[in-house]
């Protein structure tokens, strides 16, 4: 058995604990094998099965659920299947949903909030068809949804409404929108974007306000537009931060109506953050410029009605020491880091409204478990004007907008209830 994983760092201001031991049910044993000719008076260790690569945990809309593709290995390689948590109960648990045959890795899961798992297959090169997986006591139950039939495509976010989800089908001078689960009769065809668009961010509860990031034809830069899709598919812009900058929503907040993006008008790629409907513009805040690191937000404090600065973010930071773990907040001055559990699928976690980020990880012994890490306090600041304070230094440049612009269907939006 190989040696356990280091223990998480802890901290005094912000500990790490695991959340609940596992109920997990066992993962399918690998089929049996043949052991290989031995030479006489020669001793041969059979190798063994490849291990599985950790496979990207999604998440839910209301955070219930989680789901990936995991395996068991096997002599001609992993044997992958879906996989199914349960996260909102007293403990976690997962809960295998294999097939009569192993999935391709390439496959995308994602779960919906009434626990059935969405899995996209590439068929052929040009035909993707979707299923809805769910238990059935001993077996796995699914539910063909149809297919669709392009080169490319991608699945968004979980919708809002929990049970609704999209994919984009880029084309040579627009981009499809299609419902592919939720809808009563398979996949039906939304909106037509002219660019093409990649990204996914929803900007409301409702699941009415899409965010993507859009390239017009012919090149040009990146910039987030808002896709309304209950007025026939309406466009217009959010980001304009400079007229030849690449803008792109990287994440929101539908309490706060925080904006996490990431963009070059500073003069190369930098991560920024704005509020919905502010007129004030992006910005770039000194502590989130972490050398040879990239910052990936994954999670927002929710439950901050109008307090867009006191929100919690995690951030997923890539570098040469590994995945870690960034906590910051708008109104802080800091970039508090720390090292996520052992087995952690990087960029994988959720925010409580009371300020506690929950990690879920697998590892030997734990194949599904949480662990918690509480929001650490910032030194106490001056309060900033208006209620929009700066974080650390802003660069100065020319050619800043409010986020958004003023005819985007932001403007006038009710606050959550």
């Amino acid at each position: 058995m190989p040696p356990a994983p280091p223990a998480p760092a802890r901290s005094t201001t912000a500990p790490f604990f695991t959340l609940a031991r596992t109920g997990a049910a066992a993962s399918p044993p690998p089929p049996s094998r043949t052991a290989p000719p031995v030479a006489d008076g020669v001793a041969v260790r059979p190798a063994d099965p490849p291990r599985p690569v950790a496979q990207p945990l999604v998440l839910s809309a209301d955070r219930a659920y989680a789901a990936r593709l995991t395996g068991a290995g096997t002599a001609g390689g992993p044997a992958w299947y879906a996989e199914r948590w349960t996260l909102d109960g007293p403990e976690p648990y997962a809960v295998p949903l294999p097939l009569d045959q192993p999935e391709e890795p390439e496959a995308d899961v994602l779960p919906l909030s009434d626990g059935r798992v969405l899995i996209r297959r590439r068929v052929t090169a040009d035909r993707h068809t979707f299923s809805l997986l769910y238990p059935t006591g001993p077996v796995t139950g699914e539910l063909l949804l149809g297919a669709l039939d392009c080169a490319d495509l991608a699945l968004l976010p979980p919708s809002p409404d929990g049970v609704s989800v999209l994919a984009l089908l880029p084309g040579a001078r627009s981009t499809a929108v299609w419902l592919v689960a939720g809808g009563e009769f398979g996949p039906e065809h939304l909106a037509d974007v002219p660019g093409r668009c990649s990204g996914g961010v929803w900007l409301d509860r409702e699941g009415r306000l899409l965010a993507l990031d859009r390239q017009m034809p012919g090149g040009g830069p990146v910039k987030a537009v808002v896709l309304d899709l209950e007025r026939g598919g309406e466009v217009t812009p959010l980001l304009q931060i400079a007229p030849e900058s690449n803008d792109r929503l990287l994440t929101a907040d539908a309490d706060s109506g925080l904006l996490l993006v990431r963009s070059d008008a500073p003069g190369h790629d930098r991560l920024g953050w704005g509020v919905l409907g502010s007129c004030l513009p992006v910005r770039f805040p000194e502590c989130l410029r972490v050398p040879d690191a990239t910052l990936t937000p994954f999670a927002v404090q929710p439950g901050q009605m109008l307090m867009p600065e006191s929100c919690a973010v995690a951030l997923r930071i890539d570098g040469a020491a590994g995945d870690r773990v960034g906590l910051w907040r708008p109104s802080g001055r800091r970039l508090h880091q720390f090292a996520g559990p052992g087995g952690w699928p990087a960029g994988s976690g959720f925010w409580t409204r009371e300020g506690v980020l929950h990690l879920p990880y697998a590892q030997e012994g734990e194949p599904c478990a949480v662990a918690l890490l509480e929001a650490p306090v910032d030194e106490p600041r001056r309060a900033a004007a208006r209620g929009t304070g700066t974080s650390g230094r802003t660069p100065a440049f020319g050619m800043c907008k409010p986020v958004p612009l003023g005819q985007a269907p932001l403007t006038g939006r009710d606050a959550p209830g």
